[in-house]
């Protein structure tokens, strides 16, 4: 079972080749580079580095949010036209499991989190023990100040990454929170997370999903659909 994963929910982006649960390629670039001009060539050397082809890949995986909303179009857009060339069944995958997955190996409390600007994270909460993930909240966009409650009522060490926990790190640490925040060069969206994520669907049996019904999962409104409808609201209050 071959996966091709991609991931351009954020700043970040690259691609990844997972062959029976072991990554076999991974391309990573961390430059500001739009991903509509970096995405393929990375999905190319991947590929490449790999000795593979489109033609010998089962399934494809993709960062599907929540993230920066134009990011996660192109990821996705970029998925469903691969699966539609060669028909190959996609799985969508969360953004912060993905980056869980991506730091399996801690023994601890992991949280993603991503800025979602004004004092707001997108989050979750996953517990790693023996190189597996389990889920113990839901993806969520959420006032810092909301999830520092949340992380409170663990009281366990917890492992941050992600470009919010280097925005809040200090934050937490004044709140009492025991935490520990990842290296560097961890500490972003990888694409090995996607494919590892999606690696763990399919050993569950999960079963992926024909490339139509992929979508993308933002979790709240862009900033302009937030403006329409406070200026909605604003007329009908009149």
């Amino acid at each position: 079972m071959r996966i091709l994963a991609l991931e351009s929910s954020a700043v970040s982006a690259g691609a990844a080749i997972c062959e029976n649960g072991i990554i076999r390629s991974e391309t990573f670039i961390n430059n500001g580079l739009t991903h509509s001009q970096t995405l393929l060539s990375l999905i190319d050397s991947a590929l490449n580095n790999a000795s593979l082809t489109m033609k010998d890949i089962d399934r494809i995986a993709v960062s599907a949010g929540p993230g920066s909303f134009t990011g996660i179009r192109i990821g996705v857009s970029c998925a469903k036209g691969l699966a539609f060339a060669d028909d190959i069944p996609c799985y969508g995958i969360s953004t912060l499991e993905a980056m869980a997955w991506s730091v399996s190996n801690q023994d601890a409390l992991i949280c993603p989190m991503m800025d979602a600007r004004c004092n707001q994270v997108y989050t979750a909460l996953f517990r790693c023990r023996n190189n597996t993930i389990e889920r113990l909240t839901a993806d969520s966009a959420m006032k810092i100040d909301e999830w520092i409650v949340v992380l409170q009522e663990y009281n366990e060490k917890t492992v941050l990454l992600g470009d919010g926990a280097t925005v809040f790190c200090e934050t937490l640490q004044q709140d009492g929170i025991d935490i520990q925040l990842i290296s560097q060069a961890n500490r972003y969206q990888h694409a090995s997370g996607v494919a590892l994520a999606a690696w763990n669907r399919h050993e569950q049996g999960i079963l992926p999903i024909h490339h139509e019904h992929l979508v993308p999962c933002y979790l709240r409104l862009s900033q302009a659909e937030r403006e329409r409808q406070n200026k909605e609201k604003g007329v009908q209050n009149k």
